[in-house]
């Protein structure tokens, strides 16, 4: 049977720590969840393709050997997170879904259903035990570019899910052809990604809107969703504006 391997205290002097407002909890946890917590922000912050595995086990404090031990690779050490992250999200999607259906006193079904879809990744994942900012940032970092480990590994976490809203959507609005459900589908997550991401472009435009309150973001969120949907379908001949090469 191999053995473990150990942590490992870096040498010489170090540059500053960027992690230095969560190394109190890191010498706390065991070498795979370490490894765990520093990737995740490095993943997020500079993406999978920027972050070396010698960068990362240096952040983590261990040696090359356990990243190896306990992930196989990089790549798996991404996949890691996101099964430790993305269940919690999906699996309440899943429940309030099973909520939903009309009755007298409850919301419109299609608020319910953009509710149920939201609500999980905007307050659920910003959670600290689920991740937080950080995994916030991940998601939303994996879902614009286009690497097709990132594509495997968004598929693997969120397709049956969502491909269950979809069906409820459609469900939800019969007379929608499923063309349009699809494209209004997709406006829906790149919403959702881009709140999640908080950039913080519009703060440098108004003080009037702050996407890292996530109940004040779901509260606008939704009603500009469901106008979306609700709006008539797109004609297939439709085509953008012309302004013309002098407008």
């Amino acid at each position: 049977m191999s053995k473990q391997p150990q942590l490992v205290e870096p040498e010489g002097d170090a540059p500053e720590d960027r992690f230095a407002d969560i190394r109190q909890v890191l010498s706390g946890l065991t070498p795979r969840e370490r490894l765990l917590m520093v990737a995740e922000r490095m993943f997020a912050d500079e993406g999978l393709a920027a972050c070396s595995v010698r960068a990362i086990t240096a952040a983590a404090q261990v040696n090359l050997a356990s990243l190896h031990y306990h992930f196989g690779s990089k790549e798996g050490l991404l996949e890691a997170i996101f099964a430790a992250r993305a269940k919690p999200i999906a699996d309440e999607r899943m429940r309030m879904l099973a909520e939903c259906r009309k009755g007298p006193g409850r919301p419109p079904l299609l608020e319910q259903i953009l509710t149920a879809f939201l609500l999980p990744a905007l307050t659920l994942g910003m959670e600290p035990r689920f991740g937080g900012p950080a995994f916030a940032r991940l998601r939303a970092r994996l879902g614009t570019e286009p690497e097709k480990v990132h594509q495997r590994i968004l598929s693997k976490a969120f397709d049956e899910s969502s491909k269950a809203f979809m069906a409820a959507l459609q469900a939800a609005l019969p007379d929608l052809p499923p063309a349009d459900v699809a494209w209004r589908f997709h406006f829906l997550l790149g919403t959702m990604v881009y709140t999640m991401a908080y950039s913080g472009r519009i703060r440098s435009l108004t003080d009037a809107c702050d996407p890292s309150d996530q109940r004040a973001a779901l509260t606008q969120l939704i009603p500009f969703l469901v106008a979306g949907f609700r709006a008539p379908s797109v004609p297939e001949s439709a085509q953008p504006l012309d302004f013309g090469a002098g407008g």
